[in-house]
C-alpha cells in the first residue's frame, strides 16, 4: 500500500450478552486480529444494543468489562485499533434520532430478525424494533467503508447503506457507503446440540456453545456431548451437520484441511475424534485464558483504556455528527 494512501475503516461489534463463545472467536475476533495491520479498525461493545432484552444491572456492567480483557486477550491491539465502549460516545444515540426521521416504517417491518426475537422475547420494546437504526449509527457515525458481517446481519448493513445514500440525496454527501465485508478465514459455527442452528453465546443451554472462557474439564464434556450421527465413518459431509461442524471447529483450531482431518480418522472412533478436538480447543484458549486473567483483575488499567477510546471515538464522531446537523438546519452548539 502506498504510504500516502488513506487505509480504509474497518467497523465491528459483539453485543454484551451472553458469554463470548467459540463461534465469535472463529467468525470474528480472529479475523478482527488479522485486520488490525491493514486497516484503520473500530471494535465496539455495543451495550446500548444489549438493553433491548432484560438485564441485570450489575451483571451487565461486569460483562462489558468481561468482554474488553476478552478483546484484548484474543490479540486486539489498543495501539493498533479503537476499541470504544457504545455508551461512551453519546452521538450513537443523538445520530440514531436523526436517522429514525428517516427510516420508513415498512424497513423496519420487513427486519427478520425482529420478528426472531419478538417471537421469544416477552419484553417487545421500541428499541428492540429500532435495533437495526441504532446499528447504522454505529457504522455511520465513524464513516466506516467496511462491515464484517454475517447473514443474519445482511439486512441491517443493507439498511444502513439505504439510509445513508437517502442521506446524501436529501442534503449532500455526508456519510461514507459501507460495503459488507467477506473474511478470508472463519466459518459459521453451528450449535454443538442442535447442529442446523447457528452458536449463540446467548444460547439459554451451555452445552450447546463453548466459551471462551471454559474450563478445560467443561470443554471435554461439552465436545464428548456434542451431536454426531448413527455412522461410524469420519466424513466431512454437510448432509451429516454434527460432524461436520466439529470438523470445522477442529479446522479452524488446528489449520489442517478438512480432507486431511478425514484421513486421519480413518478407522478410528468418534471417541477418538472428540477427544482430540477438546484437547485442540483447550491447547488454543489456554494462553487466551491465561491473558485475559491478568487483563480483567487491573480495572485500573481497564478504565485508562476505556477513557482514552473514548476521548478519540468522540473526536470522529463529533465530526460527523456537527455536519449532519448543521446540513439539517439545527442551530450550531455554542461552547
Amino acid at each position: 500500500m502506498d504510504k500516502t494512501e488513506k487505509k480504509k475503516r474497518v467497523l465491528s461489534g459483539i453485543q454484551p450478552s451472553g458469554h463470548l463463545c467459540i463461534s465469535n472467536h472463529i467468525g470474528a475476533m480472529k479475523n478482527w486480529v488479522k485486520l488490525q495491520d491493514e486497516y484503520e479498525c473500530v471494535y465496539l461493545i455495543v451495550d446500548l444494543h444489549s438493553l433491548t432484552v432484560n438485564q441485570n444491572p450489575s451483571e451487565l456492567r461486569q460483562r462489558c468489562y468481561s468482554y474488553i480483557a476478552q478483546y484484548l486477550a484474543c490479540g486486539i491491539n489498543p495501539d493498533k485499533s479503537l476499541i470504544v465502549v457504545q455508551s461512551h460516545v453519546p452521538a450513537h444515540a443523538e445520530l440514531t434520532w436523526v436517522l429514525n426521521t428517516i427510516t420508513y416504517l415498512g424497513e423496519l417491518n420487513r427486519m427478520t430478525q425482529f420478528k426472531d426475537k419478538s417471537k421469544k422475547e416477552k419484553n417487545i420494546n421500541l428499541g428492540l424494533y429500532t435495533y437495526p437504526v441504532l446499528m447504522a449509527s454505529d457504522i455511520l457515525l465513524y464513516q466506516a467503508d467496511l462491515v464484517p458481517v454475517g447473514a443474519d446481519q445482511k439486512q441491517h448493513l443493507e439498511l444502513s447503506r439505504d439510509l445513508a445514500h437517502r442521506f446524501n440525496t436529501k442534503y449532500s454527501p455526508t456519510f461514507t457507503i459501507p460495503d459488507p465485508f467477506i473474511p478470508k478465514q472463519g466459518g459459521r459455527i453451528m450449535s454443538l446440540q442442535s447442529p442446523d442452528s447457528k452458536m449463540s453465546k446467548s444460547d439459554d443451554n451451555p452445552n450447546n456453545y463453548i466459551a471462551l472462557l471454559d474450563e478445560p474439564s467443561v470443554i471435554l464434556k461439552k465436545i464428548k456431548r456434542a451431536v454426531t450421527d448413527s455412522n461410524t465413518d469420519i466424513k466431512y459431509d454437510e448432509s451429516r451437520p454434527g460432524l461436520y461442524n466439529l470438523i470445522n471447529i477442529y479446522s479452524a483450531y488446528s489449520g489442517q484441511k478438512p480432507s486431511d482431518i478425514e484421513n486421519m480418522y480413518i478407522g478410528k472412533m468418534y471417541s477418538d475424534f472428540k477427544n482430540d478436538l477438546a484437547e485442540i480447543i483447550i491447547e488454543s484458549l489456554q494462553p487466551i485464558q491465561k491473558e485475559y486473567s491478568k487483563i480483567f483483575n487491573d480495572k485500573e488499567y481497564l478504565d485508562k483504556l476505556l477513557l482514552d477510546g473514548a476521548i478519540k471515538a468522540r473526536y470522529i464522531a463529533s465530526k460527523t455528527l456537527t455536519k449532519v446537523y448543521r446540513k439539517i438546519g439545527l442551530v450550531k452548539k455554542i461552547r
